[in-house]
């Protein structure tokens, strides 16, 4: 069985065509949205619960974060 301890996931914030977006990178495909930020994260912590209950139920590995960061000259 695997481990149902919490695991912290960065959530990326865009503002598009009136929406704010969450993209979740760690998690390929796991994005949401919302009208405010607040929305939008609260609406991308359902959609992280979401898609790690789905990884549970089909066995699979739950990913774990990795950042790097990197500057660049601009």
């Amino acid at each position: 069985m695997q481990s149902t301890r919490k695991r912290r996931y960065d959530v990326f914030l865009t503002f598009e065509d009136g929406w704010y977006v969450a993209d979740v990178p760690a998690l390929p495909g796991c994005m949401s949205q919302g009208r405010t930020e607040q929305e939008a994260i609260a609406n991308a912590g359902e959609a992280i619960a979401g898609y790690l209950a789905v990884l549970r139920e089909q066995g699979r590995e739950i990913p774990r974060a990795k950042v790097v960061r990197l500057a660049a000259a601009g």
